[in-house]
Order: C-alpha cells, then sequence, then structure tokens
C-alpha cells in the first residue's frame, strides 16, 4: 500500500470526486473543499485493503480500480460478498455505528481509494447533508441486492443465479458493442464461483454451456461479450423489458 503525495490535485482535477455519486451533487467549489480533507492510497492487487474485525475511522471510496469485500467460511474458503468499484464505498458501519468491520477488503487489480475520517467525515454531512440521503440511498440499494441474492440462493436454480450475476456484472462494468454488451469481468473463475458458493469446474461448466448456446462469447480470460441479453434474463427469471 502506498500513500499518494500529491493526489488531492491531481484528484480534482480529473473531476474523479465528481464521478463519485455521493458527491456528484457538489460543485467545483466545494470539491476542492472536500477533496482537500481527503487522503489517497495506492493498493496492488491482492493487498489487503481492510481487515473483518478492523476498527475503521474512515470512510473508503474506491477511486479506481475494484475490490473484493468477503468472509471466511468455517472450512477456511472464501464467500464473497460484494465486489466495489469506482464511486462504491465501505467502512460506514464502524463510522457511524461503531462496530468493526464486517468484511476483509481485498484488491483485485491495482487500486485508489479515498479515505474520509470521521473528524472531517462529519463536517462534510453537516455542510452537505444531501450526501447522507445519497449514502442511506446506496445502503438501501446494497441491502436489497443482499436480498436478493440470499433468496436467489433459495430458489433460483444454478443457471438462473449465474445468469443473474452476469446481468449485474453487465450493467455495472459492461460496454456497449454491435454484437452485444463487453462485460469487462472483475473476478476470476474462480473468484465467481465463492461469489455463488459453487465449485470452480461447475462454475465454468455453466459458461461453456451459455457459450454453446450462444448466449455468451469468451473474449479473454477477463471478459466476456453477452450475445443474448434475454436469453439470460429469461434463466436468472427477469424481465428485460423492464430495463
Amino acid at each position: 500500500m502506498n500513500h499518494c503525495a500529491g493526489c488531492g490535485r491531481e484528484c480534482l482535477h480529473k473531476l474523479c470526486m465528481r464521478k463519485i455519486p455521493v458527491f456528484s451533487s457538489l460543485d467545483r467549489e466545494e470539491l476542492e473543499h472536500v477533496s482537500a480533507t481527503v487522503q489517497h492510497r495506492m493498493y496492488g492487487k491482492g493487498e489487503t485493503v481492510a481487515k473483518e474485525g478492523d476498527r475503521l475511522d474512515a470512510l473508503y471510496i474506491v477511486r479506481s480500480g475494484s475490490v473484493k469485500a468477503f468472509k471466511l467460511t468455517p472450512d477456511g474458503r472464501e464467500q464473497i460478498l460484494f465486489v466495489f468499484s469506482e464511486g462504491d464505498f465501505f467502512g460506514e458501519r464502524n463510522l457511524f455505528g461503531g462496530r468493526p468491520a464486517p468484511y476483509t477488503v481485498e484488491a483485485l487489480e491495482p487500486c485508489g481509494v479515498c479515505l474520509i475520517t470521521r473528524e472531517h467525515w462529519n463536517d462534510v454531512l453537516r455542510a452537505h447533508p444531501e450526501i447522507a440521503v445519497k449514502i442511506i440511498e446506496e445502503l438501501g440499494g446494497r441491502m436489497e441486492r443482499m436480498e436478493n441474492a440470499l433468496q436467489s440462493m433459495g430458489v433460483r436454480n444454478l443457471d438462473g443465479r449465474i445468469g443473474m450475476l452476469l446481468l449485474e456484472f453487465a450493467e455495472k462494468y459492461g460496454s456497449a458493442v454491435p454484437e452485444g454488451t463487453l462485460i469487462r469481468l472483475p473476478l476470476s473463475r474462480e473468484g465467481i464461483a465463492n461469489y455463488l458458493g459453487v465449485a470452480r469446474e461447475t462454475v465454468s461448466r455453466k459458461l461453456g454451456q451459455l457459450e454453446d448456446e450462444g448466449v455468451i462469447r469468451s473474449v479473454s480470460g477477463k471478459s466476456i461479450l453477452l450475445l443474448d441479453r434475454n436469453a439470460l434474463a429469461a434463466a436468472a427469471g427477469k424481465n428485460e423489458t423492464d430495463r
């Protein structure tokens, strides 16, 4: 982990603070004020950003790259709970409620993280209470996604769960191309397996079936091309006309 000296001004010039949803309503002068309070850190792939049980005295905001949040099962296997990418945040449980970090966070790739300490965060919220509303909205959405994931594990078959996950990745990490949606996968096959709670071989087999059926096409180890969104939606029990 490296501290990024002088990143505050660089962060502002790239307007990365404006790309963070909770700060999107601030004007340039307000962004300058917030940016002056931010600490910047860089993490290499595989580095631990926070450990389960840590007392985090700051809100962590992913500025670039992506991280995974996971817990270890009793048999030592990773259970991935969230993948946080640009604009996402974590650390709010201890910041607001004094509770320790509920999971370990690890960099999936080289990433930059902005930290706002408790003292400075309280100042930001007093000056801009609308940011608190956006935090609450995001946490509400996060709870809904977790509830859907838990329901999916109990109700949907594996085809539906994989379909739901790929649709979520398409929304967050996909870009439109002439043939469909190019998805930059934030997780490896093993990571997807840990997310879904199944064996890696099972994930590889299911993805292979989707490719044979013409629903997806492997582009590389890190990307797939989604060719038939409706087929995935049908497997996941979603109505794509509602998008």
